[in-house]
C-alpha cells in the first residue's frame, strides 16, 4: 500500500476504551431514558438489559472480527472481505446513515445546551442563527461549530485528539456519578409499581408503538459506539489485543453505568415525572430538590458531548476513507497527510454532516440511525459465522465464546429490534437502501472495477 495511503499506529487500548465511552455514554442516556420510560415504564430498565445483550453479542462478534481483518473501515470492511462488493456498498450505505445522523443529531443537542448557556450569560444568539429553516431560521450555527471544532482535532492529528476525548469522557462520567450519588438517597421502591404497564412486545397504531421492546428499539440508540473502535484497526499499536480490550471493556462499562442510571432516575421520582423531558436527568434532579446539581449535569453536557460528536465523526471519516481507497469514491480523497491523518476526507465529511445539522429537520430522520446500526451489527455477526465455517483454522486473537450463540443472538435481536422500529422509519431505510443499489449499478461497480485494475 502506497505511503500515504497509510494511516499510522498510535493508539492503545485505554484511548480505544476511552473513545467506545465516549461514543457510547452521551446523548442516549442523558435524553433517551425520558423517551424509553414513556414507552415502557419502570420496565424501560429491561429494555435497556435487552438492548445491551444485543449490543453484548455484536461486541462480542466485531471483537473477533475486527482483530481477523484489522483495517479501517469496520463493518464495511468486513462486508467487503466476507461477502464481497455489493454487500459491501449496501452496508456502507447503513454505516453512513448511522454515523451521519449520530453526528448531526449530537451536534444539534449539544447546540442546544451552548445556546442556553450563552442566554444566561447575555450573549444570546439571534434565533436565525440557531435554529434550520424548518424551526423558521437560517442554520443552526452552533452546531456548524461543534462539528468543525471537532474536525479540526482531527486533523491535527488521531492521538492528540484521543488523548483530549480521554479527559473528556472523564468529566462525563464524573457528573454521572454525581447524579447517581445525589439521586440515590431518595430511592423510593413505591415508583417501580406497576413495574410493566405497556407489557413487552411492542403495540399501538403505527408510529405510536409502546412496550418494552418499542423501547429498546429506541434506547438502542444509547448503547451503540463500540463499533467506532473497530474503525481504529490500523492506527492500533496492537490491533489484536487492543481492539478486543476496547470493543468489550467499553462495553461492560457502559451496560452497567446505564442500569445503574436507570434504576436511580427511577427510584428517585416517578417516571411519569421525566417521561417526556428533553432533559431528564437534569429534570430528576431538579423534582428532587437539588438544583445546583441539576445544572452542574446540564454544563458538563456542554463540556462532554463534544466526546461523542469525536468518535462518530472519526469513525464516518475513516468509513469513507475506506471506501475512497477502495475505488467506489475518488481516491484522491483517501491520501493522508504528513502527521498520518485523512485530512481530505475528514473536511469532506465535516461538510457533510454540518450542513445535515445545521440545515435540515433531524426530528424524523434521526431513528434512522439506529435502523443502520442493526444492519451493520447483522452483517458482522454473519461475518463471523461465515469466517467460522469458512476458515475454522485461522488465527484469532480474540474467539467470541459460543459463537453460534452469540452470532445467531445478535442477528435475531438485532432483526426483532428492527422490527420494534417505526414502521415510517424501516421504509425510509429501504428506500435509502434501493438508492443506494442504484448509484452502486451506475457509478459504484464500474469505479470498484477501475480500481482493482489499476
Amino acid at each position: 500500500m502506497p505511503e500515504h495511503h497509510r494511516l499510522a499506529r498510535t493508539l492503545s487500548w485505554p484511548h480505544l476504551v476511552a473513545l467506545g465511552v465516549g461514543a457510547i455514554v452521551g446523548t442516549g442516556i442523558l435524553t433517551l431514558i425520558g423517551v424509553g420510560a414513556g414507552k415502557a415504564g419502570p420496565a424501560v430498565i429491561l429494555s435497556f438489559a435487552i438492548a445491551g445483550v444485543i449490543c453484548a453479542c455484536a461486541a462480542l462478534a466485531y471483537a473477533e472480527v475486527a482483530t481477523m481483518i484489522p483495517a479501517s473501515g469496520s463493518a464495511y470492511t468486513y462486508s467487503y472481505v466476507v461477502f464481497g462488493e455489493l454487500i459491501a456498498w449496501m452496508i456502507g450505505v447503513a454505516l453512513i446513515l448511522e454515523y451521519s445522523l449520530v453526528v448531526s443529531a449530537v451536534a444539534v443537542g449539544w447546540s442546544g445546551y451552548a445556546a442556553g448557556f450563552l442566554e444566561r450569560i447575555g450573549m444570546a444568539l439571534p434565533a436565525a442563527l440557531v435554529n434550520g429553516p424548518h424551526a423558521g431560521g437560517l442554520v443552526n450555527l452552533p452546531a456548524v461549530f461543534i462539528i468543525w471544532v471537532v474536525a479540526g482535532l482531527l486533523i491535527a492529528g488521531t492521538r492528540e485528539s484521543a488523548t483530549l476525548n480521554a479527559i473528556l469522557v472523564a468529566v462525563k462520567i464524573a457528573a454521572l456519578a454525581l447524579f447517581v450519588a445525589v439521586a440515590l438517597p431518595v430511592f423510593d421502591s413505591a415508583n417501580f409499581t406497576p413495574f410493566m404497564p405497556n407489557g413487552f412486545p411492542r403495540s399501538g397504531a403505527p408510529g405510536a408503538e409502546v412496550g418494552v421492546m418499542a423501547a429498546a428499539a429506541i434506547i438502542f440508540f444509547a448503547f451503540y459506539g463500540f463499533d467506532a473502535i473497530a474503525t481504529a484497526a490500523e492506527e492500533a499499536k496492537n490491533p489484536g489485543r487492543d481492539l478486543a480490550i476496547g470493543i468489550v471493556g467499553s462495553m461492560a462499562v457502559c451496560v452497567l453505568i446505564y442500569m445503574v442510571i436507570a434504576a436511580a432516575a427511577i427510584g428517585a421520582v416517578p417516571v411519569a415525572s421525566f417521561a417526556k423531558s428533553a432533559e431528564p436527568l437534569a429534570l430528576v434532579l431538579s423534582e428532587i430538590g437539588q438544583p445546583w446539581a441539576a445544572r452542574l449535569l446540564g454544563a458538563s453536557a456542554v463540556i462532554a458531548l463534544p466526546t461523542v460528536i469525536l468518535a462518530f465523526f472519526y469513525g464516518q471519516s475513516r468509513i469513507f476513507f475506506t471506501v475512497a481507497r477502495d475505488g467506489l469514491l475518488p481516491p484522491s480523497l483517501a491520501r493522508v497527510s504528513s502527521r498520518g491523518t485523512p485530512v481530505r476526507i475528514t473536511i469532506f465529511t465535516a461538510i457533510v454532516v454540518s450542513v445535515v445539522a445545521g440545515i435540515f429537520p433531524l426530528d424524523e430522520i434521526a431513528a434512522l440511525a439506529n435502523a443502520g446500526t442493526l444492519a451493520a451489527f447483522v452483517a458482522v455477526c454473519a461475518a463471523m459465522l461465515v469466517l467460522r465455517r469458512r476458515e475454522p483454522d485461522a488465527r484469532r486473537t480474540f474467539r467470541a465464546p459460543l459463537p453460534w450463540v452469540v452470532g445467531l443472538g445478535g442477528i435475531l435481536g438485532c432483526l426483532y429490534l428492527f422490527y420494534s422500529l417505526p414502521l415510517k422509519t424501516q421504509v425510509f431505510f429501504l428506500v435509502a437502501q434501493a438508492i443506494g443499489i442504484l448509484l452502486y449499478f451506475l457509478y459504484g461497480q464500474r469505479a470498484g472495477r477501475r480500481a482493482r485494475a489499476a
